[in-house]
């Protein structure tokens, strides 16, 4: 008879939870920041307390904007370690800590369900475990998408009376200018005496090329900050009809949601103001300037067509950026922004577009025959030094915890001078020290995230081969959507010589017009 041992009952183990938490504050204000010290510390303690969940980390952006999710360091961190697997749950105040846009809010969710992740949103209560969560957190996201368009909607419309009523001038003064009791321009007179002698010496017969130069060696900075001068800070200052007294409001307007900022091409109303302020020159001497730019055909084109080489485009011998050039026969030129205002400045000259897109489609086609002995290797590679990082990150949570701190410290300062319980010079002082603080934590808080771009870089490393081997075998012509997604960036050397930098780290050098 066959033996049979019984194997009594063991009680399973719970399955643990790892949970991570977001917080948000969207400004410096004393009372936000006291806020945002107040998030990370209930949920550092809330979370600890918690049967059956493990502290992963706390993510937190301070002073920044829930209605775009590019700039907002902390939760793209969050997205990016819950796609390596490091979370299983995510536990936010409310849904407008989370996102005030909802397309944003729901795309994000949605990865985060695809991934294994829920989110709990303690004010609505919704966890997005439950079946009927989407739809909740839809119409939340709604409501504060619609109340940041409110927000923004009576911004414009008290800056569209104003510009009615002819009151608005605007909210940058150009180089000659100052604005005073934030709404009126008032001459610099310094300043004026160069704008004066800049619309002199080009009805004069000057070029912008050697204006500029003049202007950077007086040492006076440009409306931006900026030291340097170029043609295109003089052809900007020539065209600005500010200078004869009058303001053209609206140059520029945004896009409802989210708030993109664009040239105004009609989408909108403009208002032409004269006499608005002082002018610095006479409408005759404009005019006449507007006519000789005219003739030589040097009118800013601010609706020029965008190339999708723009941007992209490196000098490799002084670091400048190229810029796109239109001869009169059609004929398009890449050349060094450096050597376009002074050939002796660089001696990179320009190079055709149409070689650059040839030495793109060599590239393209190289990388498709030899995949497998170029790309995969490498690939494989850095996968195994990601998978060596350790998954958790305490020294993170560390500097998190220490900048909230040193937030509510400063936070119970102003309150304690509000009070009359500290004065001006004490405060001055231990702010200025926690200042310092705050600076090199968050100096520190950067190293940090630093450490984790090997992980971004296998991502993009990936996206880059897997774009190569689903994309077509041959290309007949130049493919800009494939070049969009491929190459990171453009970098000239010589005329003859450049390299292509793509996503994940790779370079391939090319011989133009081979």
């Amino acid at each position: 008879m066959a033996e049979v041992q019984v194997i009594p009952p063991t009680t399973a183990k719970p399955n643990t939870l790892r949970v991570a938490a977001y917080c948000r504050v969207s400004s410096d204000s004393a009372d936000q920041l006291h806020s945002y010290a107040a998030q990370i510390r209930a949920y550092t303690q809330a979370i600890n307390a918690h049967d059956g969940w493990d502290l992963v980390d706390i993510y937190a952006d301070e002073g920044l904007t829930g209605t775009r999710m590019d700039n907002r360091e902390d939760f793209n961190r969050l997205m990016a370690d819950c796609r390596k697997g490091k979370i299983d749950k995510i536990v936010v105040k409310s849904i407008s800590r989370f996102a005030r846009n909802t397309r944003d809010c729901l795309a994000a969710l949605r990865e985060l369900s695809s991934l294994g992740v829920t989110v709990k949103f303690e004010k609505e209560n919704i966890d997005t475990r439950t079946l009927t969560s989407e739809l909740m957190v839809s119409v939340s996201a709604s409501l504060a998408q619609e109340e940041s368009i409110s927000i923004s909607k009576n911004q414009r419309m008290s800056y569209q009376r104003r510009m009615e009523r002819g009151e608005f001038v605007t909210c940058k003064a150009p180089f000659g200018y100052k604005i005073i009791d934030g709404k009126q321009l008032e001459i610099i007179p310094e300043e004026a005496r160069y704008v004066k002698w800049i619309f002199e010496a080009y009805l004069g017969g000057a070029s912008m090329e050697w204006i500029a130069e003049q202007m950077t060696n007086t040492g006076l900075l440009t409306s931006d900050g900026g030291h340097q001068w170029y043609s295109s800070t003089i052809a900007y200052l020539l065209t600005n009809e500010k200078y004869m007294g009058d303001a053209l409001c609206q140059k520029t307007c945004a896009k409802i949601f989210p708030f993109t900022r664009g040239i105004n091409r009609g989408v909108q109303d403009q208002y032409y103001v004269e006499r608005s302020h002082p002018a610095i020159i006479s409408k005759d001497v404009f005019e006449k300037a507007q006519a000789l730019l005219q003739r030589k055909g040097q009118r800013i084109d601010l609706q020029r067509e965008h190339s999708p080489l723009s941007k992209k485009m490196h000098c490799g011998l002084c670091g400048s950026t190229l810029v796109r050039r239109i001869s009169k026969n059609g004929k398009i030129t890449w050349v060094c922004r450096r050597h376009d205002r002074k050939a002796a400045d660089c001696p990179n000259g320009r190079v055709s577009e149409d070689i650059i897109h040839m030495a793109f489609l060599r590239m393209y086609h190289k990388l498709q025959t030899h995949d497998g002995i170029v790309l995969a290797p490498v690939r494989k590679q850095m996968e195994a030094l990601s998978d060596a990082l350790h998954r958790g990150n305490p020294a993170m949570l560390a500097v998190n915890t220490a900048i909230a701190t040193a937030s509510e410290q400063s936070y119970h300062l102003t309150k304690l001078h509000t009070a009359g319980l500290l004065d001006e010079a004490a405060l001055s002082a231990k702010q200025a020290e926690l200042n310092n603080k705050l600076t090199e934590l968050r100096r520190e808080r950067r190293k940090l995230l630093c450490n984790e771009d090997i992980e971004e870089q296998v991502d993009a490393l990936r996206t880059t081969i897997d774009t190569i081997r689903n994309g077509p075998e041959t290309l007949s012509g130049f493919d800009e959507a494939l070049f969009t997604k491929l190459v990171e960036r453009i970098v000239v050397d010589t005329q003859s010589t450049i390299r292509f930098q793509l996503y994940g780290g790779f370079e391939f050098q090319e011989t133009l017009g081979a």
